[in-house]
């Protein structure tokens, strides 16, 4: 119990402190879980607000798919990438693998359809409110579709949240193509698994507090968000 409380003084030290590696592997996390958020976003929330306003055969097929890929396997997304990227892959000759890079690309994928899934839903409800007034005011389907992504930009910013989230926690795909190497692509969430296997709990410690503060720091946000949404319906 000493050692554990001594390991938990010495990580709330590292965090106060601003320890250098820390920073590095926290703001490494940060550019990497939110540019994959930023392009999930850019994919997902157009194909999530497409499928919520057209009407075409195999559209309820294709929701089922979307929502079944919200349950991908990261270590599975984490293989097909690294097959793509390997050298004998055919998207080798790029060099990405073992890159931060990568490892944005396999949480894209991975957040992408749960950004699309979730946005669908939000502006299919939306859309059943407003397609009288659409047709009445003979919009085309673009137009229809950007006005619903302006009127649900507030739960839209919860749905994004949602995918930084899911994006930053991740440890199974990034591991495999970003390889958890010091300096380059280690993450909080391969340097936590990293640092408890090598017995260094301080460091997983200091993480794991890093990473908690942001996971409650998203919720928070999406509180306010579904918050303030609320207030401005009612007002």
């Amino acid at each position: 119990m000493q050692d554990f409380g001594s390991s938990f003084a010495l990580a709330f030290r590292l965090v106060l402190s601003g320890d250098a590696d820390l920073i590095e592997i926290v703001l490494l996390s940060l550019r990497v879980s939110l540019s994959a958020a930023a392009l999930a976003c850019a994919i997902g929330l157009p194909l999530g607000a497409l499928i919520a306003v057209a009407r075409f055969r195999g559209r309820e097929a294709l929701i089922v798919v979307l929502n079944a890929l919200m349950g991908l396997p990261p270590v599975v997304v984490g293989l097909v990438v690294y097959l793509q990227l390997s050298r004998a892959g055919p998207l080798g000759f790029l060099g990405l693998l073992y890159t931060p890079t990568a490892m944005i690309l396999a949480q894209t994928i991975l957040i992408a359809p749960i950004v699309a899934a979730l946005s669908r839903q939000v502006l299919q409800d939306m859309h059943g409110e407003y397609d009288e007034q659409f047709r009445s005011l003979a919009l085309t389907r673009g137009r229809a579709v950007r006005a619903l992504l302006w009127d649900a930009r507030f739960a839209l910013v919860t749905v994004a949240l949602a995918g930084f989230g899911r994006a930053v926690a991740e440890v199974g795909a990034v591991i495999i193509v970003g390889g958890n190497i010091d300096h380059l692509t280690r993450v909080m969430t391969t340097a936590i698994a990293l640092e408890t296997s090598q017995g260094d709990l301080s460091m997983a410690l200091a993480l794991g507090i890093v990473l908690m503060v942001l996971a409650l720091g998203v919720n928070a946000v999406v509180q306010t968000v579904q918050l303030s949404a609320a207030r401005r319906s009612h007002g």
